[in-house]
This record gives C-alpha cells, structure tokens and sequence, in this order.
C-alpha cells in the first residue's frame, strides 16, 4: 500500500520511530523492571512488543530479554504480582519459595511505568527549553484572520458559518473557549474539537468564545457545526498572520506591480490582509480593474498597483509566492508538561462525555502514531521531541486508568484486596485480565484501521494536488 511505502521510503524517520516511539515504550517497561528488582520482586522477562519473539537472549541475572512481532506496547513478567500467562506465557517461576509482595511494592511496581515516562517526557521538554522550538507566525496566533460565509457539513449541507452566525471577525483574537485559557491555534482547535457544550434543549453544539476586540473582552455565544472527513466540530474561521512575499516570477504581475521580496502585504484596496484567502477573495471579485496595494518595506510602507487581469485563467495569481514569519519559541518544561497533560485530560473526558463528538475512531493507534513522527522527521527533528513528549504523557495517564490489564487496573485489584483483607481470587483476575486484553486489542486493531484510512485519503489528496496542470506564471 502507498502509505506503507510513504513510511519506509525514508530510513530517517524508520530510525527516529524506532528510536523514540520504541524508547517510549522501553522507558515505560524499564520503571517496572527497576522498581521490581530494587522491591526484591521475582522478574521472569522484558519484552518489547507482544506475541512470539523476534529474538531473545538470558542475561546474567536470569531475566529473558525479548523483542517480540506485535509492536503494540511492551511488558515486565512479574509473576509474583500478576497472572499474565495468557498474555505473557508460561511461568516458571516457583512462587511457594517468595513471600507475596506486600501492597507498597505492588502499587510502586505497578506506577513506576508511569512516573518513568514522565520523567522522560521532563528531559525532553528540558531539550526543547534548551534548543527552542520552531514556531510559525500562523501556530503562534490566536488572532482570527479570515471568516468564511458558509460551512459544508459532513451530511453535504452549506449552511451559514457559524462565525458568521455569532458576529465573530477578522481581528478578533479569541482568549478562551469555554473557559478554557487559548494561546496557541493549535490549542484552540483542540479545545474546540474536544468540547462538548450544547444548548439547553440539546439541538445544537455550543462553544463559549471570550474574544478581545478593540481591547475589550466579549463572550460571544458560538454554534459549531461537523464538518470534514473526520466529523469535526468547525466554526469557520483562520489564523490571522503576516503574508510575506519570498518570490516574484519575472514579467508576472507581481513584478510588474513591483512587488519584492521580504515585502509584508499589509492590505489591497484598503482592506487589511491577515490571511491569504482573504487575498484571493478581493483579487477574484476585482479581476477586471487595478488593486492597491499597501505594502511594509524595511522601517516604511510603500503602495504598489496591481494591473488589472481581465482575460486571465486565475485572476489570483500574480507570479507571487508567500512565506510566514517563523522565530524559536522557549517553553518552559513544566509549561510544556502541563500543557500536555490538560489535552490528553481533556480528550480522555470528550470521550466519555456523551454530549462530545470525539470517539473511538478518532484516537489515533501506533499507525497514527508512526505517521506522525514520520511527518514530524520530515519538518525537523524539534518536532520529534515535541511530539515524544505527548506520546510520553499519554502512555503515563493512559497506563493509570482503573481498567484491568493496564498498571491502573493492577493497582486497583491491588487496592480492592487491601481493603477487604485478602487478594482477589486468582482465576477471577486472570479471566478478566484475559477478557480486557482482547478487548484492548480489538480497540488499537479498531482505531488503526481509520489510522490506515485517513493516511490512505491524505496520500491521495497529496498526490492529486501534485499531478495537478501548473498555471503559468502571470
């Protein structure tokens, strides 16, 4: 499959999954294993992965060390604290010699996974705090540069944009959703994407928008509609950010309007430019006469006219190409963890909210996840880190939840059976244990299967767009 070769083509970012979504893994893992031999608890294997073996070796303290076929996590057999034999194998173990372990070593065995990958997730942030972090003027802005008038919905209606609808604008920047602090867009869309506010009757979605506009605070009421693939809650609205010309093609009308590069397009025909598509709307609807432009050159401004392009196949395009102000940002790393913790917390609540659009088949497997990191190797290696970090934090609040099989579940049987004086029957465990685990990987063979689906789509999007005929330069 195309996504496949996508993937392999490149051995860089083969090398930088294997090295951070593995050493997540690992990490994870190796807080079992530590914290187990420093309890004096009986440690059988560490695996890499599930299933049979790849290869294995015995080390010279007795542990099998394993990297297994199904790279869907990892585990430490603990056979004194946990009957995992129908996920782990057999054990060898005689436990009638080892005293059971008490309830401290479990719940410090069972969380060290957890605790591991966010100290982990720390190092990295301290790197990026270091180093920096590759910002755009677009990812750093919570300023709305572009309203749409109308929003298809995922069901194929054009209705009113939902901007449009609650008197949001261009040059708005948006503070809060929901109460929810906003600094970055990206955040905002995932507050958004994960919010679950209706009205009253429950006929409509509703997202509380505290703006500053004209330096004062409003809260306007807001009425996402789904829209996309994906059946996401949209509003109709974009980052505001600067168009900086990188390029003019000779003879095009850009040059001839005189257009250069590192010029900032500040307006055309006195309407303020903080989004492209703005751009494109004025020269579509003003195709037949001259536009002013004003643009910022050095410490002054300067206005240019474009020519009219009466006749012309596209009358946007003046020969020009853009960029965007880019600047390293220095995110503190408890910033950086709190930040990270706050969007799994509130994507784990969408969840199991039932007033949130966000399900199962949204969550991305360790598919979406390699895809990720192949983009994030492909943009720069910052990004890997950044990325790392997330996967860290979600893996440490994902393994604590209370559902058997994961650390969470293990340290609630644990606690169950401190609490009424003796531990849970075995084969009670064991078939729950047993239950949960298909379950958990019916789940990750669920949500790959759209992880495959969406790669599939976006390749095929990617490809369309690059075998598509090039309009001459104008």
């Amino acid at each position: 499959m195309d996504i496949f070769h996508t993937l392999f083509s490149s051995a860089w970012s083969i090398l930088l999954v294997a090295v951070f979504f593995g050493g997540s893994i690992f990490v994870h893992e190796l807080g079992h294993f530590l914290a187990a031999r420093r309890r004096g608890v009986i440690v059988e294997r560490f695996s890499i992965g599930f299933g049979p073996k790849i290869f294995s070796w015995k080390g010279k303290d007795g542990v099998e060390y394993r990297l297994s076929w199904l790279p869907l996590g990892g585990y430490v057999a603990l056979p004194q604290l946990a009957d995992m034999r129908g996920i782990e194998g057999e054990s060898h173990a005689d436990l009638k010699k080892t005293p059971p372990p008490n309830y401290s070593t479990r719940m410090i065995v069972f969380g060290a996974g957890a605790f591991f990958n966010i100290i982990f997730a720390f190092a990295l942030a301290c790197i990026i705090w270091g180093v920096g972090l590759p910002t755009s003027s677009e990812q750093a802005t919570t300023r709305i540069g572009y309203v749409v008038d109308t929003v298809t919905t995922s069901d194929g209606a054009k209705v009113t944009s939902p901007a449009v609808e609650a008197g949001l604008r261009i040059g708005d920047t948006v503070r809060a959703i929901d109460g929810h602090k906003i600094e970055t867009w990206q955040e905002l869309m995932q507050v958004l994407l994960t919010s679950a506010g209706r009205t009253t009757d429950g006929t409509r979605r509703e997202a509380i928008f505290t703006i500053e506009r004209d330096g004062q605070l409003l809260d306007l009421t807001v009425h996402p509609v789904l829209a996309g693939n994906e059946k996401d809650r949209r509003v109709g609205i974009a980052p505001g950010y600067e168009l900086v010309i990188h390029q003019a093609a000779a003879g095009s009308f850009g040059a001839t309007a005189g257009f250069q590069p590192k010029d900032r397009l500040a307006a055309l025909n006195d309407t303020p430019i903080l989004n492209i598509q703005t751009y494109g709307d004025i020269l579509k609807a003003t195709a037949d006469q001259p536009v002013r432009a004003l643009v910022k050159r050095g410490e002054g401004t300067v206005t240019l006219t474009i020519p009219a392009r009466t006749g012309s196949k596209d009358a946007t395009e003046l020969g020009l190409s853009f960029t965007t102000d880019s600047s390293l940002t220095y995110p503190n790393p408890f910033k950086q963890l709190g930040d990270n913790i706050s969007m799994t917390y509130r994507t784990f609540a969408s969840l199991v909210n039932p007033q949130s659009d966000v399900g199962i088949s949204k969550l991305s497997g360790p598919v979406g996840i390699a895809r990720v990191f192949h983009m994030a190797a492909q943009a720069d290696i910052r990004y890997v880190l950044w990325f790392t970090i997330l996967v860290n934090v979600n893996l440490a609040i994902m393994n604590l939840l209370p559902i058997p099989v994961l650390d969470g579940g293990h340290m609630l049987f644990a606690t169950i059976g401190k609490l009424r004086g003796r531990n849970l029957p075995a084969q009670f465990i064991a078939t729950t244990q047993s239950v949960f685990m298909v379950l958990l990987f019916s789940m990750m063979i669920y949500v790959s299967f759209f992880d495959v689906r969406r790669w599939n789509r976006d390749s095929r999007a990617e490809r369309a767009e690059q075998t598509a005929p090039a309009e001459p330069a104008k």
